[in-house]
Parts: C-alpha cells; sequence; structure tokens
C-alpha cells in the first residue's frame, strides 16, 4: 500500500471580479486541506494584512470630544466616526501628522470630504468622497491635524491614547486592515477518477488602497514565514498537485554536492554540515546557508553562483 503524499496547493484560477474584489480558486487539495487553508487564510486576511489609518486628531474650536464647533453642522463625535471611514495607504513606517485648513466658500456646498485633506507624497487615500463635516457658516474657517499610522489589526482607544505625539489632540480608535470581507467554501473535486480531494474558493473585498490580488499573496506570505520558524530543519515531502504539470526541471537536484563543481573548502563545509546533495542545498534559505558552521561569505556567493547556472 502506498502512503499518499500531502500535495502542494494550486492555485487554479483568481477571477477579477472587481478592482476590489477577487476569486481566487485553489484545487485540487488533500482531503481535509479546503478548511485547513480557507479558515488560516481568511483570519489572516482579516487580522494581520498592513494598512493605515487616523489614530488622533485635533480640530480648532474643539477641547474634546464632546462638544460643537460654531459654524460646523456636525458635533465632533460625528466628525470622529466620519474620520474612521477614511481609508489610507502609507508609504510611510512612521506616524505622519497632516494639516489642513479650509474655507466654507472655497467649497461646494460646504461639504468637507477626504478628498480636500492636502495629503504629502507618502500618503494616498481610498475613498476621498467620503464626507467629513458640513461648514454651514460661508464664513467659517476649517483648521485640523490628523495623525495617519499604519499598522496591523485592530488599535483600541486605551492604547491609542497612551501613544498620541500630541496631548491635546483627540485619540481613536482605528482598524487598519484594507481587507472588508473574506469568504470561502470548500467542494469536493476529482483528479482522473478519484474524487478524494477538495477545491477551496476564497473570495477577497479590499477598501480599494490595497488589490485582492496583493492581499492573498501578503496573507500566504505571513502563514509561511510563522510555519517556517516552527519547523525547524524538518523537511515533508511534497509533490506537484495531481493533474498540474510542473515546468520546473528537477533533474538536478539529486546530483552530490562533490559533483556540483564547487571548491573543496565550500563542499566539505556543506557536507559536515549534513547537504549531500542540490536538493537538500535548495531548501535551505541565505540565511540558514550563513548560519552553518565554517561557511562564509564567499562560499554563499559561490554556491549562489553555482546554483544560478544549474538551475
Amino acid at each position: 500500500m502506498t502512503t499518499k503524499v500531502i500535495h502542494e496547493a494550486n492555485l487554479a484560477e483568481v477571477n477579477q471580479l472587481s478592482d476590489t474584489s477577487a476569486e481566487f480558486v485553489i484545487r485540487p487539495l488533500f482531503y481535509g486541506y479546503g478548511n485547513t487553508l480557507g479558515n488560516s487564510l481568511r483570519r489572516v486576511l482579516l487580522s494581520s494584512i498592513k494598512g493605515a489609518a487616523i489614530t488622533a486628531f485635533s480640530i480648532e474650536g474643539a477641547n474634546h470630544e464632546y462638544t460643537a464647533v460654531p459654524g460646523i453642522r456636525e458635533d465632533v463625535v460625528d466628525i470622529m466616526l466620519n474620520l474612521k471611514n477614511i481609508r489610507f495607504k502609507s508609504h510611510n513606517d512612521e506616524p505622519v501628522e497632516i494639516e489642513f485648513n479650509i474655507k466654507a466658500k472655497d467649497i461646494k456646498d460646504g461639504k468637507v470630504t477626504a478628498g480636500d485633506i492636502k495629503l504629502p507624497s507618502e500618503i494616498e487615500v481610498g475613498n476621498p468622497d467620503q464626507i467629513i463635516c458640513h461648514l454651514d457658516d460661508p464664513k467659517f474657517e476649517l483648521k485640523m491635524r490628523l495623525v495617519v499610522e499604519t499598522g496591523r489589526g485592530y488599535l483600541t482607544i486605551e492604547k491609542s491614547s497612551n501613544d498620541r505625539i500630541h496631548s491635546d489632540m483627540i485619540a481613536l480608535d482605528a482598524t487598519f486592515s484594507p481587507v472588508l470581507r473574506v469568504r470561502f467554501k470548500v467542494e469536493n473535486t476529482r483528479v482522473g477518477q478519484d474524487m478524494n480531494y477538495q477545491q477551496l474558493t476564497l473570495t477577497v473585498d479590499t477598501d480599494g488602497t490595497i488589490t485582492p490580488q496583493e492581499a492573498f499573496e501578503e496573507a500566504a506570505a505571513i502563514l509561511v514565514n510563522q510555519y517556517t520558524a516552527l519547523a525547524g530543519n524538518t523537511v515533508v515531502e511534497t509533490a506537484p498537485a495531481p493533474g498540474i504539470e510542473s515546468d520546473v526541471d528537477d533533474s538536478g537536484l539529486a546530483l552530490p554536492i562533490e559533483e556540483l563543481g564547487l571548491s573543496a573548502r565550500t563542499a566539505n563545509a556543506l557536507i559536515n554540515n549534513d547537504i549531500k546533495t542540490v536538493r537538500d542545498l535548495v531548501t535551505l534559505s541565505e540565511v540558514d546557508l550563513k548560519d552553518l558552521k565554517g561557511f562564509g561569505s564567499k562560499a554563499l556567493d559561490e554556491v549562489k553562483e553555482k546554483l544560478t547556472e544549474l538551475l
């Protein structure tokens, strides 16, 4: 009786439903792995994708959130809710402070939107039509300061308040995730006459500051990094998904290290660390190679050059 290999996942289809929504079809999967992958990808997509949001603000004339400012139709609590709905993309990992002034006479119907904010080059707004407030006094000038930060997941109001750059600003809780919704469906699928496989269909909706494809790939990369750190040097045998043609020529992977044409010193360092074939070698990252006993930077450059020639 042969033992079934847990095959590599295969992204069979990517169906773009809109600019902010896409469907990812993964098949065929080892039985049970539809829910395994679906649940883990969904959790990471909703909680761990990097995004940006307003974490603090101030309005001239408002000392705290439970107040109203003459000249503005909404009270400060309503403005807070509107600011939390603005979606940002930041190219700066540090908090960015933004100041903007706008006069009621310079905007149509007194409506102030996210698109009216004068943003620095490292910040983009994903929903410029989001309303901030309405100015109902034609002589009024709105003066605001905003702090935009990058992060992952959810920032509580307590944490935001403790970490404020300026104590005179009003803190906001923030949801950084640019992923709005994730749904997945698991179905049985067949390969040849074998029905013992599954298909996972994952639908990702974003806020427009990141594409569904970028979010999907970032989530997968996060999971790979987490599990790689836990796996140590253990390698599990895998194979391309059944029915999927591999375009990678792996004929050279069984080649012994001695036949790779490396210098004696580099070859001995690899063999002494129990790396005996090219297959053993390519499973190691550059960081892993640097950590090998007796393996220096010159040896690393030599190995990289040889692998480029071979593969």
